[in-house]
């Protein structure tokens, strides 16, 4: 996958539709997120287009009538892109090309973001992922253009797979498509595997999610170091990154920075990602950073919190972390009703002690740090730890496994009997 040339610069008209369902307010907030995109992947808006229709239109969303005035308005500001905030049909933009002609492309929204994906994709995976996104959305949409398919690889919303693949036959494009996912599986594997080792190590399991530019990877670098790319901008990293972490008790955890939520997300590029969002999944803890200074932190919130309960990670315990404190918090009622939440600033490192303590509170809340010794013949009672609880140390003896970890009371009281500590001291525990 290469990264396209000549998109710095690219001049784009922006077309936005509200329908008799939709909401006005709701659309320009879309727009405007829809172009810091578009300046993410190095273009610039000449101009912008709204318009109230009761349904979108078959043949090219905004009828023919509005259509032409985009095909004036495109003419006349030198626009050589056009970007719907929506999701088009193959059909749709054939049409709408025919109508703009032959020097203005026509993206929509899934494929800009694709496209950001593919710039912006470091890692192997990454790559692949991206990849298989892009052809599985892309590929119906240019087959039948014919020699059309050689303006690929030069503008927004054609990075990735490139020419090679997307001038071939459709059966072709499956077999590549299979490929990739069969080389995706072996990598979900491998990411298996390791998520076993790091079950085994006994280490608590911290995922910070949250809405792009929320400041994730810049609240990671604070906390480990980790030395990942951190700028104002929408996705500037795709691939987790997992870190050790110290708490203020001493004990250490692993802490995972992921990829950014974004409204109206493709569900192809969450399966394409799966791999790695499950992360938010397996995560015995999830830090939800919210971006305190943005007007729209309340609506972005829930966006990330729907996306979770679509990944099945909606009930895991959860610290909202309302970030970027320093430069103001925009809304402050957006935190209310929420229980366990903290404000910081990862820029400044303003409560992020603080933030340290609640998540050893939440991890230990309810457990208790025990040493176990457990006979050689009951190894079971080893494996029952690793499973359900933080496994600090194992010492194997001679005749018995001394094991230091933190347990939840369920799991104490299956165990109980190889508690080393003194039968008085547990009686007085209880």
């Amino acid at each position: 996958m290469e990264r396209a040339e000549n998109t710095v610069g690219a001049r784009a008209a922006l077309v936005s539709v509200v329908t008799r369902d939709g909401d006005e307010r709701e659309a320009e907030i879309s727009l405007a997120e829809l172009e810091r995109l578009l300046e993410t992947a190095g273009g610039s808006v000449v101009f912008t287009m709204i318009q109230n229709k009761e349904a979108p239109d078959v043949r090219t969303y905004i009828g023919s009538g509005k259509a032409a005035e985009l095909a004036y308005y495109c003419a006349r500001n030198e626009a050589d892109l056009a970007v719907f905030d929506c999701e088009l049909s193959p059909s749709q933009i054939r049409n709408l090309e025919e109508v703009l002609g032959g020097d203005v492309r026509v993206i929509d929204r899934s494929m800009l973001i694709l496209d950001i994906f593919a710039l912006h994709a470091a890692s192997g995976e990454g790559k692949l992922q991206v990849e298989l996104a892009q052809l599985k959305y892309t590929a119906p949409r240019l087959m039948g253009r014919g020699t059309e398919l050689s303006r690929l690889g030069g503008g927004i919303g054609t990075r990735g797979p490139g020419e090679s693949q997307l001038e071939t036959d459709r059966r072709h494009l499956q077999r590549r498509i299979r490929m990739l996912e069969n080389a995706l599986e072996e990598v979900a594997e491998n990411r298996r595997t390791k998520r076993m080792a790091r079950d085994r190590s006994g280490l608590a399991r911290v995922a910070i999610v949250g809405y792009t530019n929320a400041g994730k990877s810049t609240l990671l670098n604070h906390l480990t170091d980790a030395g990942i790319l951190s700028e104002d901008k929408l996705f500037a990293t795709l691939d987790p990154t997992t870190r050790k972490c110290e708490l203020p008790g001493g004990e250490t955890i692993l802490l995972t920075d992921t990829v950014g939520f974004i409204r109206n997300l493709p569900h192809h590029l969450i399966h394409a990602f799966r791999s790695t969002l499950d992360e938010a999944v397996y995560a015995d803890l999830l830090l939800v950073l919210v971006d305190a200074s943005d007007r729209e932190a309340e609506r972005q919130l829930a966006v990330t919190e729907e996306l979770l309960r679509d990944l099945g990670a909606g009930e895991k315990p959860t610290l909202y972390v309302f970030n970027k404190c320093d430069l103001g918090v925009a809304l402050p009622g957006t935190a209310h009703g929420r229980e366990n939440v903290v404000f910081i600033s990862a820029a400044t490192g303003q409560g992020v002690d603080l933030m340290l303590s609640r998540i050893e509170e939440m991890l230990h809340d309810g457990c208790r740090r025990v040493t176990f010794r457990i006979p050689n013949a009951k190894q079971g009672a080893l494996s029952l730890l690793y499973r359900n609880a933080t496994v600090e140390s194992v010492e194997y003896g001679a005749d018995a496994v001394e094991v230091v970890a933190t347990v939840d009371d369920k799991t104490y009281g299956q165990l109980r009997e190889y508690d080393a500590a003194p039968r008085e001291e547990k009686s007085n525990e209880w």
